[in-house]
């Protein structure tokens, strides 16, 4: 195995134009799993760790540049208000030492359905910003994952930032493990509210071969919060409608049986985390209305 490492990101890009199967590394916290345990054993490894640019963001009047090795914590500390959703997500990552290395940058070259920051990327409607020497693109983060553990990159590209909307409304993200810490998800769910354009995004994690959106429950939910006015006069969510949500979005859910949970369990849980931030994000967002609009 050969060892590559660019001084900027300018070599980067070269290196991986040269070496399309080249795998990168920054964090390390999913690569060197895969190669300790001989499940991968690629014949480059294209070390990221010198191009400062990839741990920084940028946060601009309506959405946050999120380069693709600013760590967990940095995320946790410095974008709770901007990124909620994903600053919860983060919290969830192994340990305080993998927080400190990993990145969403890893998540998303992964692509494993268990990652812990897709189910709050999908709901916030992220954008992956992806580069090569030919040039550069926006892959909408509903087309970035492709199959298991496969994305939409092309072979000589790499994944520069995340490009984010701030939020607008409550965002909440729930992951059902078989401990509280170092654990791969059984099943994950994240939800985002977005009243500006009166929606709600939902985002699925390990639940299917790839993280996945619960549409069906989406376009209900939409058109519910929409008939009954909730947007505007503030009342709690009917449990009618939280019930139905709930089972749209376990429907969502293609799961398999595994050591770590059988597929009935994780359409249940998706289910039960469904309804409960849903219930969270709705309470959040009727107290902010009640404080800026009167909203009883």
């Amino acid at each position: 195995m050969d060892f590559l490492r660019p001084a900027s990101w300018e070599e980067a890009l070269a290196a991986k134009a040269e070496h399309p199967t080249a795998v990168p590394i920054a964090g390390g916290t999913d690569v060197m799993v895969e190669i300790n345990f001989d499940h991968r054993r690629p014949e480059y490894l294209l070390d990221l760790n010198r191009i400062g640019e990839l741990s920084e963001w940028e946060a601009g009047e309506s959405s946050v540049r999120l380069g693709a090795s600013v760590p967990y914590t940095r995320i946790m500390e410095n974008l709770r208000r901007e990124l909620p959703g994903l600053a919860l997500a983060s919290h969830t990552v192994a340990s305080p030492q993998i927080r400190n290395r990993g990145g969403v940058g890893g998540n998303l070259g992964t692509a494993s359905p268990a990652g812990d920051a897709h189910p709050a990327l999908l709901a916030a409607g992220a954008e992956v910003e992806a580069q090569s020497v030919r040039g550069s693109r926006l892959i909408p983060i509903d087309d970035f994952y492709t199959g298991v553990k496969r994305n939409a990159l092309a072979p000589d590209e790499l994944i520069r930032a995340v490009r984010i909307k701030k939020a607008d409304g409550p965002q909440q993200f729930s992951k059902v493990g078989t401990r509280n810490a170092m654990v791969i998800a059984v099943c994950a769910f994240g939800l985002a509210l977005h009243p500006e354009t009166r929606t709600v995004r939902t985002g699925i994690g390990s639940a299917a071969p790839t993280p996945v959106r619960a549409k069906t429950a989406e376009e209900f939910l939409n058109a519910a919060l929409d008939e009954g006015g909730f947007w505007d006069n503030g009342k709690i969510i009917t449990p009618s409608v939280a019930k139905q949500f709930a089972a749209l979005c376990s429907a969502a859910c293609n799961p398999i049986d595994d050591v770590r949970g059988t597929a009935s369990y994780r359409r249940h849980a998706v289910g039960v985390m469904a309804r409960r931030t849903l219930t969270w994000t709705w309470e959040s967002y009727r107290g902010t209305a009640a404080r800026t609009e009167g909203v009883a």
